[in-house]
């Protein structure tokens, strides 16, 4: 038995969104909105929250700064819940934080300043907490610079050699990451870039070749998030999985990358075949997309079941 269900290792941010946002005023000029919020976000945080929220017993691992929006950021993981033990406050550093500017559409053009998640570091003496979990995910590489430098792939392999379940998402990624990436693949039980950072990484355009791509870089599995194209789910045994998206209207898509990772490594918790661990990742998606804020319409476990009950798939 772990102490934890799911450690979430890597980038958090302190958010602050709000729309409709069709441009920035010219010169000193003031535009109004409709809604404003701010949130725990990040490829790390926004997954442990909804991993919370279904119920896992969650470890948060990371790094704030010394200022206000990193005392935000704790306390808001601590409200659902959240261990954050291993949560650094990184002298030097402000907490990472962004302004994000949603459209009309759900786009949301993002204005980020780097901060705590380049400083953190996990010693040596963090390692058996930090892997004292079931399922062990990293989101964030290429925004963890002390991380980076051969660490996270350290702390993959150890998660690998204790019998962790292990799951990695990127941010942003451009193919200057790929060298970061790679040696972490062959620890990587499930790798699930979006459609965009896996198209950069690879420098392909097929998915299917994207896929072939990053299983033979040594990864088990690779998920694609394909946006209002669902998700495309592809293993080294050769399995196959098509997953339509589910039809809602969106309000920001910020955060529903992350938020798949999260319902996914739900239904690995369950013990859910495969199909519908991705279904699970694609509700919890889903109600992502439908509020403002990463989680902002994810409230529980049953709740999600239900959506995923009542909601019809795009045909």
């Amino acid at each position: 038995m772990t102490t934890f269900d799911y450690t979430s290792m890597g980038f958090y941010t302190f958010d602050c969104l709000c729309r409709p946002v069709n441009e920035i005023p010219s010169g000193g000029n003031t535009s109004f909105v409709e809604e404003f919020t701010i949130a725990v976000s990040g490829a790390a945080g926004s997954a442990a929250i909804v991993a919370a929220k279904h119920g896992l017993k969650v470890q948060a691992v990371g790094g704030v700064g010394e200022d206000d929006m990193g005392d935000w950021v704790l306390a808001k993981l601590g409200r659902f819940g959240i261990d954050v033990a291993n949560m650094e406050r990184c002298s030097g550093f402000t907490t990472s934080s962004s302004i994000v500017t949603t459209r009309p559409n759900g786009q949301r053009p993002a204005l980020h300043k780097r901060g705590a998640t380049a400083g953190f570091y996990v010693t040596d003496e963090q390692v058996d907490r930090v892997l004292d979990t079931k399922i062990f995910h990293v989101g964030g590489v290429g925004l963890m610079d002390r991380m980076d430098k051969g660490r996270t792939a350290e702390i993959m392999a150890a998660a690998k050699a204790k019998g962790c379940l292990t799951t990695l998402d990127v941010f942003a990624s451009t193919p200057d990451d790929m060298p970061l990436i790679a040696p972490l693949l062959s620890n990587t039980d499930y790798f699930m870039p979006s459609e965009e950072e896996a198209m950069a990484l690879s420098g392909m355009t097929d998915f299917e070749d994207i896929a072939s791509f990053l299983l033979d870089q040594g990864t088990g599995a690779v998920i694609l998030t394909l946006g209002e194209k669902g998700a495309m789910y592809r293993d080294r045994s050769g399995r196959r999985i098509d997953i339509p998206a589910y039809r809602i209207d969106v309000v920001c898509t910020c955060g529903c990358g992350d938020c798949f990772n999260a319902g996914f490594a739900t239904g690995l918790h369950l013990g859910l075949t495969v199909e519908d661990c991705v279904r699970l990742g694609q509700a919890s998606s889903a109600q992502n997309a439908m509020g403002l804020g990463s989680q902002a319409v994810v409230s529980s476990l049953e709740e999600t079941l239900q959506f995923m009950d009542r909601t019809p798939l795009i045909s």
